[in-house]
């Protein structure tokens, strides 16, 4: 059994890594931190958790994390993870990093979007956990920093079409829609009941922390620069991301290109499902590591419109920590995954 820690499990993605691993058939769960819960038991906090664990929450120790574990979860936020994970990786642990601290190669982009690193020296040691494109240095690392969950839905939109060089890289838009359960637990006026039901709006509106994500791995697919433009929306549901994502066609790429191009790339990945002209519904991966993807051909406008849903607490973290994690121990990569979206 492999031994792991969640750092900062009292946050929905930390609840979503619990959920996960507790029916992981290689894992045991030895040591869950939280600053602010420090004291208090899982099941308390979490009733859901009755008759699953029995682990109180500790403060965030380094030594102790690394005493426990042979792989640590860090489900902090950013510029919290960085505080601890170089002292993880010094005695010898994994670390499946879930902030932003690490998904930046540059670490002077880092800064212009967050604050200034400290520990940069990492940023090229750090591989970026998106399977797809890099499974192979997952398998070798030693910290995996997890992707965010709109870069992830819209980087495995465009990957097939960039990859091929079908569409022009210069005009991409992302329009993407999640439920309020991106915007973490805290308490925060925008997110209360009365504020969020029956409303459908847009934020950061060109100025996402996303974006230079999303921007970073799609100009490596496309072996160029590559600007977007990207509008988050918050709508009212719970859990679930749509991507809706467009681009001009280059002449003379047809439908029949299109759909060898993502026939082909994800011939082989078992958790992305195309459905082609049958479009991604966010109900269908609820609750699953699964992201869907269709496609339309607009001849009239030469545009390719990509959908993708994926759920933003699984795919787009907990999830896909979880694979990572499964990679980077040598275990297949669906192990605890298997389970059917939640329908309805």
């Amino acid at each position: 059994m492999i031994r792991v820690a969640v750092a900062g499990a009292s946050g929905y993605t930390g609840f979503e890594l619990l959920r996960i691993l507790c029916a992981h058939p290689s894992v045991t769960v030895s040591t869950i931190t939280s600053r602010q819960q420090k004291g208090v038991r899982l099941d308390d906090f979490y009733p859901a958790f009755k008759h699953h664990y029995d682990l109180v929450f500790e403060d965030t120790d380094p030594d102790r994390l690394a005493a426990s574990a042979e792989l640590v979860f860090t489900a902090m936020p950013h510029q919290a993870s960085m505080e601890i994970i170089p002292a993880l990786l010094g005695r010898g642990v994994k670390v499946v990093d879930l902030s932003a601290d690490y998904r930046l190669r540059d670490a002077e982009v880092y800064r212009e979007w967050y604050t200034a690193h400290k520990t940069p020296e990492l940023l090229g040691e750090a591989v970026y956990g998106l399977p797809e494109l890099y499974r192979e240095h997952i398998r070798a690392a030693r910290l995996v920093a997890n992707p965010g969950c709109y870069p992830t839905s819209v980087i495995l939109a465009l990957a097939p079409l960039l990859s091929r060089g079908l569409i022009d890289p210069t005009s991409i838009i992302a329009d993407s829609k999640s439920g309020a359960s991106g915007a973490g637990r805290g308490l925060a006026q925008g997110l209360l009941y009365c504020e969020v039901n029956d409303g459908f709006k847009a934020y950061k509106v060109g100025e996402h922390r996303h974006t230079p994500e999303i921007e970073q791995e799609l100009s490596v697919l496309a072996k160029a620069s590559v600007t977007i433009s990207f509008t988050p929306h918050l709508v009212p549901m719970t859990r679930g991301i749509l991507s809706t994502v467009y681009s001009n066609l280059k002449p003379g790429t047809t439908r029949a290109d299109i759909d060898e191009a993502f026939r082909v790339f994800y011939r082989d990945e078992h958790f992305v499902r195309l459905g082609g002209d049958s479009l991604p519904v966010t109900l269908q991966v609820r609750g699953s590591n699964f992201c869907d993807l269709g496609w339309k051909v607009d001849g009239r406008t030469g545009r390719c419109i990509v959908i993708s849903a994926i759920d933003n607490l699984t795919r787009g973290a907990s999830g896909q920590a979880v694979c990572n994690m499964n990679i980077m121990s040598g275990l297949p990569e669906d192990t605890g995954l298997k389970e059917a979206p939640w329908q309805p």
